[in-house]
């Protein structure tokens, strides 16, 4: 510190922060504030790369709370499918038939392997979904897959199956890029735990699908990931190749990771099946950082039973993650939701609600359940983005202290750039309180599911997305129909809401849209049986993307 503190820069940070002093709290306050700022500028001298985690964690369990399960349990539908004769048809086809394929040898790993690799090499340059591909090793797991089948070995139901690994996860020998320009050409020397658990379970990694630079909206370092159903819009962010490549028929399933509508917002824009799973049940460990108490980690699919095939693999405590929680996972397809009841808030169902949402709460009606009015209570839970702006900020420290943030493509008012400087202006009393605010949040919405199964809301209206972001809740994203819209544009959190884009522009596309459900604590189970009833009822998961376009 070179310059001493005045009362007027103490005036003026007022201003900044929301506050008022008299002269003579700022005069007796300068001796204080120069103390802080040199212990400010000694912790800044400490290097904390993005591996150091936050002492404190977050847990989403209430006092009282119990796990629901004492043992994990998958069964999945059993399919007959035979295999389809043209290669489209099987590229778009769900893991459960894919799994059947390979485990009754219709297809092999390395046919289907093949086959997505000859897909990525045309479509890849127009989507730009894949930031690097790795075709060599991507045949030799295909190939040890198919020697094990031919053993008679089965690794489980995603034996064999080629997948997208969203590019924040270490692989290792394997360029992670983080989607930014500073570390494009990061090779880790380890794999993130996530990486080891898809290939104990037997999935063929394809590559490194493409996130927004920091995980955070669609454009990275190698260009502008596009939504299969209209090139001339985004997919929108930040899990954006994962949802793109799977939309488009480039793998079998992806990985993608939500912070605040990382999963369920590109399922939104590219038609997808997302499931963010409940907060702590997958492992981060060797995964970027972007949000300590809030990164999550979870499957994009193109069918709901799907995610829950996926999510069987990924779950499992990890004492590598400090939010890591160990929770079964209990998932029957057979199983019947009578008896179910469904919970929504009226107020998001209007204004800003479309007729695709208010169809699909009208389809929930007509499964023979209970379909419920709730009421959340009234909090201003858009306040708690500030947390997110300030982890963010922390994480990434290093770039807004460097200038190394200017070297990022996107530059706007909402991009991280701006986003992590403006952070620095609230005060650690307000953050605490934020964490005080957050935990009448975890009471509003234990409240609010405490007598119902399963939630259903629109993904842009009403408070859900960011109030079930910071309880932790699971929340299941899938088709529920098309419109016609025309292109939209990118999305933003700089003004602490955010949106898949606005709509601009003559020409329109015919683009999918979808619903959300939210479920209990741990106990995805019932919102994915929920979730394949509706899915049935709305019949539009199997449209496809036409291409060239």
């Amino acid at each position: 510190m070179t310059d001493a503190i005045t009362p007027d820069d103490i005036a003026s940070a007022e201003k900044i922060m929301g506050l008022s002093y008299t002269a003579g709290e700022r005069a007796q306050m300068i001796s204080n504030l120069e103390g802080q700022m040199l212990s400010a500028q000694a912790r800044r001298g400490v290097p904390l790369d993005n591996a150091t985690p936050m002492a404190a964690r977050f847990d989403p369990r209430l006092p009282g709370f119990a796990m629901p399960h004492g043992r994990d349990h998958l069964a999945g539908t059993l399919v007959r499918a035979p295999l389809p004769a043209t290669p489209e048809d099987i590229a778009f086809a769900p893991v459960t038939h894919l799994s059947h394929w390979i485990a009754s040898k219709q297809i092999t790993s390395r046919a289907l392997t093949e086959l997505y690799l000859a897909r990525i090499e045309t479509l890849n340059p127009k989507l730009e979904c894949y930031a690097m591909v790795t075709p060599d090793r991507a045949l030799a797991e295909a190939d040890a897959m198919d020697s094990l089948t031919q053993a008679g070995v089965s690794l489980g139901p995603l034996h064999g199956i080629p997948y997208g690994l969203k590019d924040l996860f270490d692989t290792k020998g394997i360029t992670t890029g983080w989607g930014a320009e500073p570390y494009q050409h990061t090779i880790p020397n380890s794999d993130a735990t996530v990486t080891r658990k898809m290939r104990a379970a037997g999935a063929v990694l394809l590559g490194k699908t493409t996130l927004g630079a920091l995980a955070y909206n669609d454009i990275w370092y190698g260009g502008w990931t596009r939504n299969p159903w209209n090139l001339n819009e985004g997919s929108s962010g930040s899990s954006a190749g994962s949802a793109s490549a799977t939309a488009a028929g480039l793998c079998g399933f992806s990985i993608g990771t939500e912070t605040l509508g990382s999963i369920t917002s590109p399922s939104q824009r590219c038609g997808t099946t997302g499931l963010r799973p409940t907060f702590g049940r997958v492992s981060r460990a060797g995964a970027m950082a972007l949000c300590w108490s809030l990164d999550k980690v979870g499957p994009i699919c193109r069918s709901v039973e799907d995610t829950a095939l996926v999510l069987a693999a990924l779950n499992g405590g990890d004492p590598a993650d400090r939010g890591s929680i160990d929770a079964p996972f209990v998932f029957d397809a057979g199983r019947s939701i009578d008896g179910m009841v469904l919970g929504y808030l009226p107020q998001a169902f209007e204004e800003g609600a479309t007729e695709i949402d208010r169809a699909a709460l009208g389809a929930a009606r007509t499964l023979g359940i209970e379909v419920r009015e709730v009421s959340l209570e009234d909090l201003p839970y858009a306040a708690l983005m500030n947390v997110v702006y300030a982890e963010a900020a922390a994480a990434f420290e290093h770039l807004t202290l460097t200038d190394a943030d200017d070297s990022l493509t996107w530059q706007d008012e909402g991009a991280w750039p701006n986003t992590m400087r403006k952070a620095r202006f609230l005060s650690a009393v307000d953050h605490v309180n934020l964490d005080r605010l957050r935990y009448r949040a975890m009471q509003a919405l234990g409240e609010m599911m405490a007598d119902i199964d399963v939630l259903i809301g629109p993904f842009m209206t009403g408070p859900m997305l960011v109030a079930s972001n910071f309880t932790g809740h699971p929340c299941l994203h899938l088709r529920a129909g098309f419109e016609d819209v025309a292109t939209r544009t990118a999305a933003s959190l700089g003004a602490g809401k955010l949106t898949t884009g606005e709509a601009s522009g003559p020409q329109t596309f015919r683009v999918p849209q979808g619903i959300s459900l939210w479920g209990q604590l741990f106990d995805e189970g019932p919102m994915l049986n929920l979730g394949m009833a509706l899915e049935r009822a709305l019949d539009v998961a199997a449209d496809r993307p036409t291409f060239p376009q």
